[in-house]
């Protein structure tokens, strides 16, 4: 008896054996059949602005190293949520890629803890894209020429006092600047940092602290005055602006980041061939000086070393979203 329940073990671990063999040599065979068709990356923002710029440069370099389309998909709405939550519906293929920002993906698990998705648990990092300092700009024709001239003027005029975001970090390093110089404004909302800026512009809206890739021309071209960047350093596009550390207020030095991602329960093979061609378009010399022009510093870190990234700036956007005691609508 005790010798069948031993032959019946064996034969219940051989059964196990063979499955798991099946199913490593499926996702190898996934692998190494993929792709056979399009891929899409999805971007939770409005066409023009700069995620979209981003996919599109990577998305074109990508293509050429996996030999199939990379199709963009703009999907915008709730800061980039939208995007986020649709992109986890879609089958875990590595046919979907979502194009994340820090906005709606290091923010998301602070400031909507509901969420259903987490940048780390239910998506996988594929690799950062670029990390950029972000400027905050007035209308060309406005008559503040300095931060300190800008927060004087919002306080003599706290009813024309506004600004305009389209990210809960835009609205974060807002806010935080808000808190540390006690000017007032009401947040806009627009739907990519393309609108945003085009409404300072436009003198719709008094301000609005962004991303380069779309503000840097409209700056170049006297649409719009750059005041301040955030980081420790000077743009090396715009290096007649001062950081906000230079004007004293080293705690607005929010550096932000766009990034790939696929959901989490992706085979490994085909998130292996994902990361390898994504690395590889951001090695590219071409991409690297465009995305420097772009007032960004490019990405092109492994898997494993951008959800570091992201898990510090969870810590980090955590801690300043209590200090200044921020709420975000759900």
């Amino acid at each position: 008896m005790r010798r069948l329940r031993l032959l019946a073990s064996l034969a219940a671990l051989a059964v196990l054996a063979a499955g798991a063999s099946e199913r490593a040599s499926a996702q190898a065979d996934a692998g190494t059949g993929f792709p056979s068709k399009p891929i899409r990356f999805v971007v939770g923002y409005a066409a023009g602005g700069g995620n979209d710029i981003f996919a599109r440069l990577v998305g074109d370099k990508v293509r050429e190293f996996l030999g199939q389309p990379v199709v963009i998909e703009n999907k915008p709405g709730g800061g980039g949520r939208l995007a986020g939550e649709y992109v986890m519906g879609q089958p875990a293929d590595g046919y979907t890629v979502l194009v994340g920002a820090a906005g709606m993906m290091a923010l998301v698990p602070v400031i909507y803890p509901r969420t259903s998705y987490h940048p780390t648990r239910t998506y996988t990092p594929l690799s950062m894209i670029a990390s950029f300092p972000l400027i905050l700009a007035v209308p060309g024709s406005h008559p503040a020429r300095s931060l300190a001239e800008l927060i004087a003027w919002a306080k003599a005029h706290p009813d024309k006092a506004n600004y305009a975001t389209s990210s809960p970090a835009f609205t974060i390093t807002t806010e935080l600047l808000k808190l540390k110089t006690g000017m007032p404004g009401v947040p806009i909302p627009y739907k990519s940092t393309n609108e945003m800026m085009v409404s300072v512009a436009s003198e719709q809206t008094l301000f609005a602290i962004g991303d380069g890739p779309p503000t840097v021309p409209l700056v170049q071209a006297g649409k719009i005055r750059a005041l301040a960047v955030t980081g420790a350093e000077r743009s090396l596009e715009l290096p007649d602006v001062p950081t906000m550390a230079e004007l004293g207020l080293p705690q607005v030095s929010v550096r932000l980041w766009s990034g790939l991602f696929i959901s989490g329960t992706t085979p490994p093979a085909i998130k292996g061939r994902l990361e390898s061609a994504v690395r590889r378009a951001l090695a590219d010399a071409g991409v690297r000086d465009k995305l420097k022009a772009m007032a960004t510093d490019p990405g092109g870190m492994s898997s494993d070393e951008f959800a570091r990234v992201i898990e510090d700036d969870i810590k980090l956007f955590g801690e300043v979203s209590k200090a200044a005691n921020l709420k975000f609508e759900e």
